[in-house]
């Protein structure tokens, strides 16, 4: 999965317009990819990804994207598409999530958070693998989800039901794209140090993380050197699986997680 000889790579990665868009975009281009950005409320901070891109000698496009409006809002997808040249690579990593007790959740509140973890993703892989299929030389789609596609946690239901649900359409994705070449895998993000965790530009190695096996928060690059991977050619065998970015996490099953504030759980 190439691209046809002389031809450059291209990838397109919403929400790029700051953390882990933002690093997965600049590690792509780092890879010798051209990159489509995408935004929502923060155009500065697209144009800036884009800047650091086209630091690192690729072509950037950026395009707003409203993932509350569908299906127009994958018309981005096609317009960087087209701008770009074609399209070898999606990210879908735009997501919003909620902190909302389950008993007073309004409706419209949880139609976002679905429309825009779930169905906009869905929508966006369409547009993407219809070109790839044009194109005929296969592709990749890397869907972010988070470590509740696999855990719950109390006051995020929209969330966890969307990454839950994204968790299994991208192993649907996978088994009917594969005929054609398109590899799909998630990546599984679990407390990574974002503006979406209110961590954004900070040392990960200073803050402690006592319920996180390694002890700390993850750093965005940290994820986008795992979408890196599973957007080029040496994850070309990988696909429909989950990968969990999240410092061991996950593992800590009823030992609980990243808000325990001792090590104690280290001990029997």
């Amino acid at each position: 999965m190439n691209g046809q000889p002389g031809t450059t790579r291209a990838a397109v990665v919403t929400g790029a317009d700051s953390g882990i868009g933002r690093a997965t975009a600049v590690r792509l281009a780092q890879e010798g990819l051209d990159v489509g950005i995408t935004w929502h409320q923060d155009r500065e901070g697209a144009e800036a990804t884009a800047a650091e891109v086209r630091d690192a000698g690729r072509r950037a496009a950026v395009q707003r994207m409203d993932l509350t409006v569908l299906p127009e809002a994958a018309d981005a997808v096609d317009r960087l598409a087209e701008e770009l040249g074609r399209v070898d690579v999606l990210v879908n990593n735009a997501g919003v999530g909620t902190a909302v007790p389950f008993l007073e959740l309004e409706l419209d509140d949880v139609r976002e958070v679905i429309d825009v973890d779930l169905v906009g993703p869905l929508v966006c892989g369409q547009r993407a693998a219809q070109r790839m299929i044009r194109q005929g030389d296969g592709g990749r789609i890397v869907n972010v989800t988070s470590v509740h596609e696999h855990q719950p946690r109390v006051g995020a239901a929209p969330y966890c039901a969307a990454k839950g649900g994204l968790g299994l359409l991208t192993q649907v994705m996978a088994l009917e794209l594969a005929e054609y070449g398109i590899t799909v895998n998630a990546v599984a993000p679990g407390e990574i140090a974002t503006p979406m965790t209110g961590q954004e530009d900070v040392d990960v190695l200073t803050v402690r993380r006592p319920g996180v096996p390694l002890g700390r928060p993850g750093d965005a690059r940290e994820v986008a050197a795992v979408i890196a991977f599973l957007s080029g050619p040496g994850a070309s065998y990988v696909t429909g699986a989950s990968w969990s970015v999240d410092g061991g996490m996950l593992r800590m099953g009823p030992h609980a997680g990243s808000h325990l504030e001792s090590d104690s759980w280290r001990r029997p």
